[in-house]
């Protein structure tokens, strides 16, 4: 059996509405976008939102539009994938890393805190960019009572949490992401809850945040130039500042459509898996730790992480991957953090025990395939397959043999 570590969900409904656009003689952002915008925005129950070509896209505008520039600082988890940094080097403005929470793998309220307050001193503190680790939000809370007293602007990357809800505790209202932060940004790569092959989106509830990323999604331009090739529109633009090439095409969104259509149905099916791996993989907790869902969280389950009990095991995370490699199946890892990076290291003298959380962490980290098409034969397969290797490589187990030998030597 092979199984990949992800496949995505395209059936008749995304093929019919993409051929549907090809057929219309417009391709480039336009009425497929404008419905994709209207009903991203309705799906979460916000005011506006913006389509763009990427998550990173996503966020390097909402950065721009929050004010960040030159010499600003911008804190920024190091257990996140490359683009939450990247976008405020591209500003020129200063990523600063924290570490992350030995539970979730999101950033560290505590951590922030801590950050704030030193870099405070330093220079002109301006954002802060929580990222929910596999569709698990991060404390918002705390986050955002900690970016008030330090004056930094909160953008979410919701890059995998599409849906994901929290609340303060029993008894309160949940609230959706998209609703806990001024920007919130979403991917809709080929691997995400939802997808468009390329894309991302900005959600806020500000008119004029929003106005903002979507003139500097493209070139900058007036709003005129949106529909200047319409029989309604006018040839005439201006260019009100020099702006990105950021904006999603129809035939993406076309996509995207019929993708949010089954949003729900994507995440019941995640849900399933992620409570099957739960139940199939718990006999096996010495050797292993299953990735948990706080009771004040509802997870997207966009991955589904477990953790390596190393000590208990004759093998490393490569070695494990191998072998379930040589079964048929692939995983992934989420991910290295950034401080272990060349360019980190380099150009701000990071080094691993200055996140301890994160590198401890992150040798452990294994992703299990998950998708919403994943059968429960192809569950199955790769539970058993992970305890066959896990309890072939039981340092225990090697232990309890090598008393075996020898007791039998003595006998003989």
């Amino acid at each position: 059996m092979n199984i990949s570590y992800f496949r995505p969900s395209i059936g008749e409904k995304e093929k019919a509405a993409v051929n549907a656009v090809l057929s219309s003689g417009w391709l480039t952002t336009g009425r497929a976008v404008k419905e994709f915008e209207g009903r991203f925005a309705a799906y979460l129950g916000v005011p506006h939102a913006v389509a763009v070509n990427s998550c990173t896209a996503a966020l390097h505008l909402a950065l721009e539009a929050t004010g960040v520039r030159q010499t600003d600082i911008v804190l920024v988890p190091t257990m996140t994938f490359a683009a939450t940094a990247a976008v405020v080097r591209h500003l020129g403005a200063r990523p600063v890393l924290v570490d992350c929470d030995p539970v979730t793998l999101c950033i560290d309220p505590g951590a922030v805190e801590a950050t704030a307050r030193d870099w405070s001193r330093r220079g002109n503190l301006k954002a802060l960019i929580p990222m929910h680790y596999g569709g698990q939000m991060a404390d918002m809370d705390r986050l955002t009572e900690v970016s008030r007293r330090f004056g930094m602007r909160v953008i979410e990357d919701a890059a995998h949490a599409l849906p994901a809800f929290l609340r303060q505790g029993p008894g309160h209202p949940w609230r959706s992401v998209g609703h806990t932060a001024p920007l919130t940004c979403f991917s809709f790569y080929a691997n995400k809850c939802i997808t468009t092959g390329e894309g991302g989106m900005v959600v806020t509830h500000s008119a004029e945040l929003a106005e903002r990323i979507r003139m500097m999604s493209l070139h900058g331009l007036s709003r005129s130039a949106w529909t200047r090739f319409d029989g309604k529109g006018s040839w005439y633009y201006e260019i009100m500042e020099p702006g990105f090439k950021y904006n999603l095409t129809d035939v993406a969104a076309a996509i995207g459509l019929a993708q949010l259509g089954k949003a729900d149905d994507f995440w019941q099916q995640r849900q399933r898996i992620a409570g099957s791996y739960l139940a199939r993989l718990a006999m096996y907790s010495d050797f292993l730790e299953l990735h948990t869902e706080l009771n004040d969280r509802k997870s997207s389950w966009h991955l589904y992480p477990i953790r390596l009990r190393l000590e208990q095991l004759d093998i490393d995370r490569a070695q494990f991957m191998e072998e379930l490699k040589q079964c048929g199946i692939t995983c992934s890892v989420h991910w290295m953090p950034l401080h272990l990076h060349p360019y980190y290291r380099r150009s701000y003298g990071y080094r691993p025990e200055d996140f301890p959380i994160a590198s401890q962490q992150w040798p452990r980290l294994v992703s299990l395939p998950i998708y919403p098409d994943m059968t429960e034969q192809e569950l199955e397969y790769v539970c058993d397959s992970a305890g066959s290797v896990l309890r072939r490589h039981a340092k225990r187990r090697r232990a309890a043999v090598a008393v075996a030998q020898v007791s039998a030597d003595l006998v003989l």
